[in-house]
């Protein structure tokens, strides 16, 4: 896992707030795991897709211009799987966390536990922009039509809903 870390690190050295908000969303996913039932396996793999899920931006960056999450999903299989394979992660685990990250903007495309918590990881960190105090309706709504596991909803009422 730390090998992944120092991997994701190099590749946001260009973009550094990258790292600062991979970092929280791991810790999210941590938390969110700690609160379900998720074997030793599930949350390796679950920590991993965590730490690359945007791993895709920086290349993203250099052929579009743009860290837009479509370009994301797009380039950030192939980053991931070079990282993955140098692990010597299972073939079968590695094409799991490479369809998390290439489909984690869409969460039509969620199909499982691990991709769930991934996505409740995510949206936690990304809810930070929005203004507590003026939008807690449209956070309301927010919570309840992406959070599916009891922490992380938990999670979310907490750190978002003010009553």
């Amino acid at each position: 896992m730390d090998q992944v870390i120092q991997q994701m690190k190099e590749i946001f050295k260009e973009i550094p707030f990258g790292i600062e908000h991979t970092l929280k969303v791991l810790k999210n996913a941590e938390e969110i795991m700690a609160g379900e039932n998720v074997s030793d396996k599930a949350r390796e793999l679950i920590s991993i897709a965590a730490i690359l899920h945007d791993i895709g931006a920086v290349e993203a960056q250099r052929k579009y211009g743009s860290i837009e999450g479509v370009y994301q999903e797009k380039e950030g299989p192939a980053v991931a799987r070079r990282i993955l394979e140098k692990e010597e992660l299972d073939s079968k685990d590695i094409e799991r966390i490479c369809y998390i990250i290439g489909n984690h903007h869409t969460p039509s495309k969620i199909d499982g536990l691990d991709f769930q918590i991934q996505w409740e990881a995510d949206l936690l960190e990304n809810l930070t922009v929005i203004d507590k105090q003026k939008e807690q309706q449209k956070l309301k709504k927010c919570i309840e039509e992406n959070f599916k596991t009891a922490s992380g909803k938990k999670i979310a009422y907490e750190r978002f809903i003010l009553d």
